[in-house]
């Protein structure tokens, strides 16, 4: 018997949060790296927040684009595979793409948000490299995730994280972090049934998308037909995977 696919295949782990915040260094991290598990949170009456944190102005492969047309056309990119998951909340903090550092302001930033989403889980990059995908580890991933890490401890909790003038908004403890793409993801979700949801939120990347060798529904089956088996679901199941900390 299949695990339910609404739930993670640790049964340890809890049910659907009431509320969560998702953190991608750029537009589309987001939505490779989780839009399965969104989805299925969405689908279940979770209210989802998405926050890229740079700009996006150095992704892309088209060179006539003029650079300064890049971070719009992927914000517009980005709200639309919001929608695709059942998301309308998506906040962008336009950080210079390609130099994103865990600086006080960035975090001061991230703390902000999660004092105002006040999620019961966040989700976000790993800020451990797994050396069997090195492409995967743009320098603002790991940055992001170190990031997003000190906002949910100690910072939103803290009341004497930041002065009242910069930060007077009542404390936030967050649960769970979910990290994807690190090397300790032990934890997986069947998405299959939500498939065509993440296929239809990366394809909305359409500045990106050139760079997978395949059509992108192709190349997700294979990544998360992988993931799936290598975690013990049956044949024909598609899954994605976290390390699911306890912040508690």
């Amino acid at each position: 018997m299949s695990p339910d696919p609404a739930q993670p295949a640790d049964p340890a782990q809890p049910a659907v949060p009431s509320r969560a915040l998702v953190v991608g260094a750029h537009p589309d991290d987001a939505d490779f790296g989780a839009g399965g598990l969104l989805a299925l949170w969405t689908s279940q009456g979770c209210e989802v927040t998405v926050v890229c944190v740079t700009d996006g102005q150095s992704g892309g492969f088209d060179a006539e684009v003029p650079r300064e047309d890049v971070p719009g056309i992927r914000q517009q990119e980005q709200r639309d595979a919001a929608k695709a998951l059942g998301i309308t909340d998506v906040r962008f903090l336009d950080r210079l793409d390609g130099w994103v550092e865990v600086d006080r302001s960035l975090r001061l930033e991230l703390a902000r948000i999660v004092r105002e989403v006040r999620p019961d889980a966040v989700v976000t990059h790993s800020p451990e490299r797994n050396y069997r995908f090195v492409y995967l580890y743009h320098p603002d991933h790991l940055a992001t995730g170190a990031a997003v890490l000190a906002a949910v401890y100690p910072d939103a909790r803290n009341e004497f994280a930041f002065p009242r003038e910069e930060l007077d908004l009542p404390l936030w403890e967050v649960p769970q972090v979910w990290l994807f793409g690190g090397p300790a993801d032990t934890t997986a979700v069947d998405v299959t049934d939500v498939f065509d949801a993440k296929v239809a939120a990366c394809s909305a990347h359409d500045s990106q998308t050139p760079m997978l060798d395949r059509g992108v529904a192709d190349e997700l089956r294979e990544h998360l037909g992988r993931t799936a088996a290598e975690h013990g679901l049956p044949e024909g199941r598609l899954a994605e995977a976290y390390q699911v900390v306890d912040t508690r």
